[in-house]
């Protein structure tokens, strides 16, 4: 247990403060950044055994951060993936048996388009043999000029046999026997027509060739990134148009292909999280991957049949899904859907921070200086990138660590930038960065300034003064969108005989989260450890966030609670010009919390509304003092001594803050010393225990 004398003082400005040395980030200058994916050796790794092993099932879930360089990594690492010796031009012919069922034909990258072309010269050569036997009719015998059959396919057998020549492949031969089988069969509806109709005839679209993935042009592994997955996107469509009833239409001209077509032999890039929005589409996904087919479908989706009965053969695919999601779907997922493993089993987790390390400061200069020169912005000077640092270390809250989400970082120049130049600076310096932070507190801040003044003006019932019974300022933090701000909250206790115990108004009321009902149930832990050892612990005791109306989680108020009621329950006044925070276990020791350094500034923000008196303050967990990176007005107060940060260990060393009384330890007797806190809890304890055995 912590020393419980009443020794507890109030860290210095030195201790409080920090910031990144400008000599050792003038060291850690790289003197060359290529841009490589910073502070995530976790997922590279993942990402690169991903890639590399063709095993089926081996599909990557890349999870993290937005931010973090998710997709940089992802489209880094992809551009030099070699182009695959199976990699096919995908296309649809007319299927002059059955109309209904198109011929799938595969052809190697770059034959599909010759192919279109060719087809083209061939259907052009159609028409002129066709405008050609009409133009020599002379009509003398009055009879209407036709088109001779055998001398049209004759005129043609060359051109034929040019194409069969160029692709040796036995589906085209067998498609384009059957071509000049229609053509001749179909050739007298040409007859006595004028060269004009011939020319703009829709007969010759039978012909045509539907090229759904052309890798003419494609030089290494083809990567797709759906930004915006649906059945039609993803797996491709067929267009109302394509009946195979109607005898004028031309189902295979009717398909159109998606995502899985194009990224086949390569990589398929998909939001997780917009493809589940969709009904369906996870299990038709699932199914194509097990299959490895694609079944071309109704463009309204996979619940309407094909319009007209249209049933194009099935496309074999091969690639690898990369699927961007968070922790928390990754999660549910692999609890509740027996396929996501063995379908998705590699998980590339991007970290949201990294270690300060000279190597990793030294890349952070190297991005800096990056996004200065990518995007002509003005230059930032050794101070202002020890001030982006300090930045970096205030996103993940940890003095040692540095946030990798780089896209915050990259607003945070452009907006200096552009603050630099309407003060008509030439260079970015620590001056110019934190006007730049300043102007966002200040356009994001206004629900922060609104509640400051209803605490100032006394609408908030919050005393900022004196000593009162079983009331406590604790810290809470409020979010607004990308900005967070600290408010006190007070928090009350009473305190009756009875055997109810610990009775939390908020979960009465329908307002308490899990984790708040456990801090709870951990306070009547502490109290029958620390006091209830000898007696049964028979207390009724009403816990309560006063003024507050919306649902209450977490457990970072449990040692504000938990002070509350020692102090209701020893009658102890406690102060209430010094607010708390932190989280409590069984044991009384204080755990750390998040968000210490918004809930400092933000209850240092009223105080210095009210007039700073040298004795406001906070006490927080001795743990988050790695945490704390506050503002420079607050390290100035604190260094005047005109604003307090008491860091604790044990309920025991808070309790001395707030009440100016020593807690007091157990002698040798078991007995804690007169006036003391904990003899004035466990006496009043026992009374409130001989009460209720009375009324019992």
């Amino acid at each position: 247990m912590a020393d419980l004398t009443f020794t507890i003082t109030a860290m210095t400005a030195d201790e409080a403060s920090f910031s990144y040395d400008t000599d050792r980030i003038e060291r850690c200058r790289p003197t060359s950044f290529l841009g490589e994916i910073i502070g995530q050796p976790r997922a590279v790794r993942a990402l690169s055994m991903g890639l590399d092993i063709p095993g089926k099932g081996y599909n990557i879930f890349v999870s993290g951060e937005p931010g973090t360089g998710r997709m940089t990594a992802i489209r880094m690492m992809l551009k030099t993936r070699p182009l695959p010796p199976d990699l096919k031009d995908i296309l649809y012919i007319h299927n002059f048996l059955r109309p209904e069922i198109p011929t799938l034909l595969l052809l190697d990258p770059g034959e599909g388009q010759m192919f279109l072309q060719a087809m083209k010269t061939l259907v052009r050569r159609m028409r002129e043999e066709v405008i050609l036997q009409l133009t020599a009719c002379t009509g003398e015998t009055g009879d209407k000029c036709i088109v001779n059959p055998d001398q049209l396919s004759e005129a043609l057998t060359e051109d034929f046999q040019d194409i069969r020549t160029a692709f040796p492949h036995p589906t085209i031969n067998t498609y384009l026997d059957d071509v000049l089988e229609d053509l001749v069969e179909y050739s007298f509806i040409f007859s006595g027509v004028d060269t004009d109709t011939v020319k703009s005839a829709q007969f010759f679209l039978r012909y045509s060739v539907n090229l759904l993935v052309d890798h003419s042009g494609t030089v290494s592994a083809p990567t797709v990134y759906e930004n915006h997955p649906t059945f039609s996107t993803l797996f491709g469509s067929i267009d109302d148009k394509g009946d195979s009833r109607d005898e004028n239409s031309l189902p295979f001209l009717s398909i159109h292909g998606g995502s899985f077509l194009e990224a086949s032999g390569g990589y398929l890039i998909v939001n997780l999280v917009d493809l589940l929005q969709e009904e369906g589409l996870w299990d038709h996904l699932k199914r194509t991957i097990k299959n490895g087919m694609v079944t071309m479908q109704n463009s309204a989706g996979s619940h309407q049949r094909n319009p007209g009965g249209i049933k194009p053969e099935p496309i074999p695919v091969n690639l690898k899904i990369i699927a961007l999601g968070n922790e928390e779907l990754y999660d549910y997922l692999f609890i509740e859907d027996d396929d996501f493993y063995k379908l998705f089993k590699i998980n590339a987790e991007f970290d949201f921070s990294m270690p300060a390390t000279d190597e990793n400061i030294g890349n952070y200069i190297g991005f800096i200086q990056m996004v200065v020169d990518d995007e002509k912005l003005l230059p930032v000077d050794i101070a202002a990138a020890a001030e982006i640092l300090r930045f970096g270390s205030v996103l993940v809250e940890q003095r040692n660590e540095l946030s990798t989400q780089f896209s915050l970082i990259a607003d945070l120049l452009r907006e200096a930038h552009y603050w630099a130049v309407k003060e008509g600076a030439q260079r970015i310096d620590r001056k110019i960065i934190k006007r730049a932070l300043r102007e966002r507190d200040y356009l994001a801040g206004l629900p922060e300034s609104k509640i400051i003044e209803q605490i100032i003006s006394g609408e908030m019932l919050i005393q900022l003064e004196g000593s009162r019974l079983g009331m406590v300022n604790a810290l809470a933090v409020l979010d607004r969108g990308t900005y967070s701000f600290g408010i006190p909250a007070v928090i009350s206790a009473t305190v009756a005989p009875g055997t109810e115990g610990i009775v939390n108004i908020e979960h009465e009321a329908g307002l308490s989260g899990e984790i708040h009902d456990k801090g709870l149930l951990i306070l009547e832990g502490y109290l029958r450890k620390m006091y209830a050892r000898n007696f049964p612990l028979s207390i009724y005791s009403g816990i309560c966030f006063e003024q507050s109306y919306a649902e209450v989680d977490g457990d970072s108020a449990s040692s504000s609670e938990l002070y509350a009621l020692l102090s209701s329950i020893g009658n102890i006044p406690v102060r209430q010009d010094i607010a708390v925070t932190g989280s409590v276990n069984q044991m009384g020791e204080i755990q750390p919390v998040g968000g210490i350094n918004e809930k400092i500034t933000g209850f240092f923000a009223i105080c210095s509304r009210k007039g700073l008196t040298g004795r406001q303050g906070v006490i927080i967990p001795r743990l988050n003092i790695r945490n704390l990176l506050l503002p420079d007005e607050i390290i100035d107060a604190v260094r005047r001594r005109m604003f307090n940060i008491y860091p604790i260990e044990h309920i025991d060393e808070g309790m001395q803050v707030l009440s100016s009384r020593p807690a007091g330890m157990r002698n040798t007797k078991g007995v804690f010393p007169v006036n003391t806190i904990n003899r004035l809890v466990e006496d009043k304890l026992k009374r409130l225990y001989e009460i209720s055995r009375q009324q019992n």
